[in-house]
Order: C-alpha cells, then sequence, then structure tokens
C-alpha cells in the first residue's frame, strides 16, 4: 500500500515506483494467496467472490477485442492480481489478528493526515494536484479518522484524533476537492442518523462554521481569494448544459466523450482500461491516475466502465457493486438497531461508501494503478466477510474494546438474522 502511495505523491523515488508496485502488488497475491490455504479459517470464497471472478472473465474477453489487447491484458492482470490479494492476503491479516489489522490502519491513516497536513503548512504540495489531496481525504482519512474518534477507548486518543479529525476538514477546506466534501458529507451525515445522533450534524456543521469565522479574521484578503476561488472551481468553474454554470459542468465534457463512445460500442464496449480516442477529446493527465495514449479522462468511474465493457460485459462488475451496496446497508440496519458503532464492519462500510458516491466523480474505481483502488477493493472485500454471516454472532470476537459494551450486551439477540 506504501509503495501505491509513494506513487501518487512527489516525494523522492515516487517515479519509481511506478514500475515498483506491479512487483509489490505480485508478490502480495502469491504470499498472500499461499498465507490463505495454510491458516484456519472459517471464511470461504461465496458469491462476491464468484462474481469477481467472472469480472475478471468479462474483463478478459472484451481486452481480447480492444485496439489495444496488450495494454488491455496487462490491465486485466493487474486487476486479478488486486483481486486475488484482497481475497487472500488481506482477508489472512483480518482473520488472524483483526484488533493489530484494524489498528494499524488507523494509526497509518493519522500519521498520513499529520504528515500531509505539516507538508501544506510548509509549503510543499504533497500530492501534487487537490483532486488527489480530495480523494485520500474524502474517501480513506476522513470515514476512518471519524470512526476512530468514536471508538476510542481513552481520553488522550480521543484527542489526538479528533485534531487528526480536524486536519482533514482542513485539507478538504483548502483543496475545495468536490467529490471528497460530498462524499465525506454523505458518510457523516449517514453516520449521524445510523446512530440516532442528528446532533453529530450540527457540531459538524458549528464546527465548520467557526473555522470559516476563523479563517475569516485571521486572513480576510487569503478568505476573500479562497472564496472566489471557490465560487470558481465548486460552482462555477466551466460552463455547463446551456451555456449556464453549473455543480457539475467541468465533468460535462468527459462525460458527453464517454457516452459518444459507448454508443458507437454499446454491448461489449471498447476493451477493458482502452477508450476509442478516434473522435473524442485529448488524451491527458488523469487527477487520480496516470492514462496513456490507449486512454483518457472520463469523468466517472461507472461512465468509464460502461465505455471499456459495454451493457453486458458491466453486468457482473455492477452486480459486485450491488453487493457492496447491500453489504453496507445490512451495516446502517445494524447500527440504527442497536446505537453501536464499535463494530469493524462500521469503518470498512465508511470506505465503500464515500468511495462508491467518489467515483462517480473521478475514474479510479477499477484502475488498479490508483492506490485509492487498492485500499478500495480490499476495504469491500473486508466488508463483505464482516458482514456475511449473523452481524451479532461476529460481533463479540471483533469488538474494539476489550469487553463489550452495554448497548451490545442489550441486543446481542436483536433480530439481525433478519438482514
Amino acid at each position: 500500500m506504501g509503495c501505491f502511495l509513494l506513487a501518487g505523491t512527489n516525494l523522492p523515488f515516487s517515479v519509481e515506483s511506478f514500475a515498483i508496485r506491479w512487483l509489490f502488488l505480485a508478490f502480495g497475491a502469491l504470499v498472500g494467496f499461499t498465507l490463505w490455504m495454510r491458516i484456519d479459517r472459517t471464511e470461504h470464497f461465496g458469491s462476491f467472490h464468484l462474481v469477481a471472478l467472472f469480472c475478471l472473465f468479462a474483463a478478459t474477453a472484451s481486452a481480447s477485442a480492444s485496439e489495444a489487447p496488450r495494454t488491455a491484458l496487462l490491465k486485466v492482470l493487474s486487476l486479478f492480481l488486486l483481486l486475488l490479494y484482497s481475497a487472500t492476503g488481506a482477508r489472512a491479516a483480518l482473520v488472524s489478528r483483526p484488533g493489530q489489522f484494524v489498528g494499524s490502519i488507523v494509526l497509518s491513516c493519522e500519521l498520513l493526515v499529520f504528515g500531509v497536513a505539516a507538508s501544506y503548512f510548509a509549503g510543499f504540495d504533497l500530492f501534487g494536484n487537490p483532486n488527489n489531496l480530495g480523494a485520500f481525504v474524502g474517501v480513506v482519512a476522513m470515514p476512518i479518522m471519524l470512526w476512530s474518534v468514536l471508538t476510542a477507548e481513552r481520553r488522550t486518543q480521543r484527542q489526538h484524533r479528533s485534531v487528526a479529525l480536524a486536519l482533514c476538514g482542513f485539507l478538504l477546506y483548502v483543496s475545495v476537492c468536490r467529490a471528497g466534501i460530498v462524499s465525506s458529507a454523505v458518510v457523516i451525515v449517514g453516520l449521524a442518523f445510523g446512530l440516532r445522533r442528528p446532533g453529530l450534524v450540527l457540531k459538524t456543521a458549528f464546527c465548520a462554521a467557526l473555522f470559516l469565522e476563523f479563517m475569516a479574521v485571521a486572513s480576510p484578503s487569503h478568505m476573500s481569494e479562497l472564496m472566489d476561488s471557490l465560487n470558481a472551481r465548486f460552482i462555477f468553474k466551466v460552463q455547463s448544459i446551456g451555456g449556464r454554470p453549473g455543480v457539475i459542468g467541468s465533468r460535462e465534457t468527459p462525460w458527453e466523450d464517454t457516452i459518444a463512445a459507448v454508443k458507437h460500442h454499446p454491448w461489449f464496449g471498447t476493451g477493458f482500461g482502452t477508450s476509442d480516442l478516434r473522435g473524442a477529446g485529448s488524451v491527458g493527465p488523469s487527477p487520480i491516475y496516470s492514462v496513456e495514449g490507449s486512454n483518457r479522462e472520463h469523468g466517472s468511474s461507472y461512465l468509464a466502465m460502461a465505455e471499456y465493457m459495454g451493457i453486458l460485459g458491466a453486468a457482473p462488475f455492477l452486480l459486485l457493486l450491488l453487493f457492496l451496496i447491500r453489504a453496507a446497508t445490512r451495516v446502517y440496519r445494524w447500527m440504527r438497531t442497536t446505537g453501536d458503532v464499535h463494530h469493524y464492519a462500521v469503518p470498512f462500510a465508511m470506505v465503500v461508501v464515500a468511495g462508491l458516491i467518489h467515483a462517480c466523480f473521478e475514474d479510479w474505481l477499477f484502475a488498479v494503478g490508483s492506490y485509492l483502488c487498492v485500499f478500495f477493493w480490499v476495504s469491500a472485500f473486508l466488508l463483505i466477510d464482516l458482514t456475511s454471516t449473523n452481524l451479532a454472532r461476529r460481533m463479540a470476537p471483533l469488538f474494539v474494546g476489550t469487553a463489550p459494551t452495554e448497548t451490545f450486551q442489550r441486543h446481542v439477540h436483536v433480530r439481525i438474522v433478519d438482514m
């Protein structure tokens, strides 16, 4: 994960990691599969993993008909390695030591948030562009840190995690990344209503207003400049339909190009990971991952998949996403029933929900070269494991603390089986 993350930054050796990351992924998939076959486990491969296998078959068939079959087949190979690692090695880590595994994810996110914030204050752009920064904060850091604050066991632990959470909000503020802001807002609102704590939304809104007021007093000129930038980038960035400015104006051109390509290849697409560039827009760098001469920006992961795979080829991928939506819904219903947030499925569900929303505006969901794609699919496979059986029965061994809370003790026999 660190190697993939390094490739998306401006740090030294980031260029070298573009090639090295594939070696890490192949090694992780091979070793992870070996460990998975050797450990004692109760989880096995299920319907979700079978659908993932069908996705690989569909991607291979699509790649063979691509105008750049070699590039497409290499991308299918990278997708196979990612799914193999997510279905074996990542799951083995959760089965063997769930508390240590989730704790290490929380600690890593916390350190990364402090590091990214420190680099920003020092004048160094760690991620290279605001969309990349917003993707990291909105999909990874914000959900993980929000959950970690709510489940902190000690006061000092809650305090420094709260600082990291506040820095996440600051980084979203300076990035002005619409996709990251929307995904974070949906996660916060969904968690508040899932726990039946609407006051959490009010506290968040109050803190945001207080922060904006502080920025306006501390640096009015900078605040004015930033608000002008906010109006230009968040609302009026590019002319939208009918020549009028709009919220999604900057996505209109790539969306129109993608829809035109889908009309030319409606059933089986242009080939996995490759685009039909004849008459389309220019090829350029994507805000999340680098594209080559066989690809371009689509403005949405779902439109990109429609172009790559077509209507028929995209069917198993859509079914895979429906499995994730169902799993996230189970976690939400469990929170509504118990009023508890301590289960390990909760942070992974939050990451999945944030990722699915963010993917509406950026095309990274099946771009294995993106660190965001790697983290998302590892979280997705772990979420499926944590919600595959009766959530109440799986609660005890995967509880955050050393002993269940009163909420869990009261609700351990609720009718979760109906899920």
